[in-house]
């Protein structure tokens, strides 16, 4: 079932002999439930098309539906309000808030809906991030890793819609790398959410149903991942561990 449908979106930045394209007439859809790999190298714009999926960076022109909903026709107040609604955003680095403890940092989007925070959600995440035991911990306490972990609850806690992560290994070594991507991985089959990952490790991205590659803007390449590819990524990540 179509999820997310982009058309014929167009970022611009600056003007004149200034003007930057960062996204060329960019046009696809998204089914509910996939993981999606977007891929490219730097300033390809494919953080910039995420970040406009995430309505955090309105584009120049074109049109994003999520779920049906033509994100950018809302007022910015109901934008906000489906950000901290639909969205869970991860950045490459965490953006914690260095004075609030784990379950303040990941509660903190309930609390600005002034909502009540859903007790068994919080510990059900707690439990699958393997912060039980870490929940006062302020973030100077916590390794990269697990400060990622953070941020993942957090982006979750919601139970949003879509997942979207921006290079969310980028600032850690390899194996807290993959022990993240394998808790985006377990978050998205346990909840059925579409989960969508810019990223430049080709390993990352081979593990997604589907892989999409960014160039000067453009889609440039597009197709789903085979169950050989699939078989083949997880053979790599298993050698990697063992050695």
């Amino acid at each position: 079932m179509e999820f997310l449908k982009i058309e014929d979106l167009c970022k611009e930045y600056g003007t004149g002999n200034n003007k930057v394209i960062a996204l060329d007439h960019v046009s696809l859809t998204i089914e509910k439930g996939d993981f999606t790999a977007i891929t490219g190298t730097s300033g390809s714009g494919k953080s910039t098309l995420l970040h406009a999926i995430a309505g955090v960076d309105v584009p120049t022109s074109g049109k994003i539906y999520l779920d049906g909903q033509d994100i950018y026709a809302q007022s910015n107040e109901k934008l906000a309000i489906f950000r901290r609604r639909q969205v869970g955003l991860i950045y490459q680095f965490h953006n914690l808030i260095p004075t609030l403890n784990v379950v303040e940092n990941i509660t903190l989007p309930i609390l600005m809906d002034r909502r009540k925070v859903n007790t068994k959600r919080l510990e059900d995440l707690l439990e699958l991030l393997g912060l039980q035991d870490r929940k006062t911990h302020l973030p100077n306490q916590l390794s990269g890793g697990q400060q990622q972990r953070v941020a993942i609850g957090r982006a979750l806690m919601n139970a949003p819609a879509v997942m979207l992560a921006d290079e969310p290994t980028g600032s850690l070594d390899s194996r807290n790398g993959q022990e993240i991507i394998r808790l985006l991985k377990e978050s998205h089959s346990r909840y059925h959410q579409s989960l969508i990952i810019v990223t430049h490790d080709e390993n990352i991205a081979l593990q997604a149903d589907r892989m999409i590659s960014i160039a000067d803007g453009k889609v440039v390449r597009d197709e789903r991942q085979t169950a050989k590819s699939l078989w083949i990524a997880s053979t790599e990540k298993e050698t990697e561990v063992q050695a």
